[in-house]
């Protein structure tokens, strides 16, 4: 009885009721009637006062305690809530309120844990799959060469040349993964210059045309003749967010198909729209083909070339610039790779 609000408010109502009547019995014209009326309304009164006081701030808050740190005991955090509508002076609250905070954030800390040990792991198994494919090539050929097939003139030619392409494949994944660890780290600095977006994407389809020529891909570009399209940005990383975007449209576009790349501008955004008419993007892996490594279908993508950080690396570009990648598609139709770029204001000339 005396572990509940109830049992100790009760003690103490009789304890003050009592000492309300023996201090009442003291006076000479208290009367049996004003001592027992006396003694019920000090005792309702404190019943009352001490149960609300020990329920609501103490016993409730404290059972709200055991009920989080056994939450926690259990790892179970779902319905803990760090945010508290109600204001209450109780300190017990105040300390059930720190105690959820902390819970949250340890939650918080050991789900970033969990999922960098699941990135570090499939990272590795990543990295090792795509160093594989050309080490094992490249062995390949020059073992074959050195068995013997070294002294045909022919056949050396071909397999130094197939063993060439390999190392070279090799280069360009470490090189790509340097790139992404370095904007990662923040070692690689971003160099700010105000240029026409315009041109940048002209050069990029001028490069590109051999590569489209020789699926019969056609490049067509459409912007304002009559407007320029200043922004600020770094030129050599937004040239190469061009340039990794319309090389995709082409290599993921079915041969004599299309690549049509429009520049507008909007508000006070330059906006860049990539689209082709190739085998598009099933809606399960849009929202995974800017992660390290990951293709939609492996083995086609390997046969096509590429190391599969492109549009990682396109994606932390965007972000150091502010902005963002966004990408929809249609299984079968084609798919449309969008970002945007801050619009450079031409400055006015003020006479005095």
């Amino acid at each position: 009885m005396l572990t509940t609000s109830r049992g100790i408010s009760l003690l103490l109502a009789i304890a003050i009721s009592t000492l309300t009547v023996a201090f009442l019995f003291l006076l000479d014209d208290a009367t049996a009637t004003l001592l027992l009326v006396a003694g019920a309304i000090s005792f309702s009164v404190a019943y009352i006062l001490m149960n609300l006081t020990l329920e609501f701030l103490i016993f409730k808050e404290i059972s709200n305690i055991y009920t989080v740190l056994d939450k926690i005991q259990k790892k179970d955090l779902s319905n803990i809530n760090e945010k508290s509508t109600r204001t209450s002076i109780s300190p017990l609250r105040k300390i059930n309120k720190t105690i959820n905070s902390y819970a949250l954030a340890k939650n918080k800390e050991i789900e970033t844990l969990q999922k960098n040990a699941t990135f570090r792991r499939e990272f590795i198994a990543d990295i090792s799959h795509e160093l594989k494919t050309p080490i094992f090539a490249a062995q390949g050929f020059i073992h074959t060469l050195l068995d013997g097939a070294v002294d045909d003139e022919e056949v050396r030619y071909k397999f130094l040349k197939r063993a060439a392409k390999s190392l070279n494949s090799l280069d360009k994944l470490v090189q790509d993964l340097l790139t992404l660890n370095q904007m990662e780290s923040g070692v690689i600095k971003f160099h700010f210059e105000k240029f026409d977006l315009k041109d940048i994407i002209l050069e990029v389809i001028e490069e590109l045309e051999q590569k489209a020529s020789k699926r019969d891909v056609l490049i067509r570009f459409y912007y304002d003749k009559s407007k320029t399209f200043p922004t600020t940005a770094d030129k050599d990383k937004i040239f190469r967010v061009c340039q990794n975007l319309i090389s995709n449209a082409i290599k993921y576009n079915h041969d004599g198909g299309e690549v049509e790349v429009n520049l507008h501008t909007h508000k006070h955004q330059h906006i860049v729209d990539v689209k082709d008419n190739g085998q598009g993007i099933p809606p399960e892996d849009l929202k995974r083909i800017f992660e390290r490594f990951y293709r939609v279908e492996k083995s086609r993508s390997r046969e096509k070339g590429g190391t599969g950080l492109g549009l990682a690396i396109v994606k932390h570009i965007l972000e150091a610039h502010k902005s963002k990648i966004s990408v929809s598609s249609t299984v079968g139709k084609g798919s449309i790779f969008s970002f945007s770029l801050p619009l450079e204001k031409e400055k006015k000339k003020v006479e005095e």
